[in-house]
């Protein structure tokens, strides 16, 4: 969460132009409502996807020297959080 101390570590790195905010509850780390924060944080300019596609988009390529060790911690799906549809569909709160 963004609390004072994250705040200052941000502060102190120059030219910064991107954060990776990661949260296991949306809901418990953002906002009470796991949809309206997510809407909110694509309003924001927050781009959102999923955990294997954002360690695919870290490592790059094959290439990396960890791929294949971090390609078996991917390698199962993880398991329907139901938001998908929220994310492919039309929804009012997404558009």
């Amino acid at each position: 969460m963004i609390i004072p101390e994250v705040e200052k570590e941000m502060a102190a790195v120059p030219d910064l132009k991107s954060v990776l905010l990661c949260g296991i509850e949306t809901q418990a780390c953002i906002m009470v409502d796991r949809i309206i924060a997510l809407s909110r944080l694509r309003q924001s300019g927050a781009f959102l996807t999923s955990s294997e596609g954002l360690i695919l988009q870290l490592v790059r390529d094959a290439a990396h020297p960890r791929f294949r060790e971090i390609q078996k911690l991917i390698k199962d799906p993880a398991p329907d959080s139901g938001l998908l549809p929220l994310l492919t569909g039309p929804s009012p709160l997404f558009s």
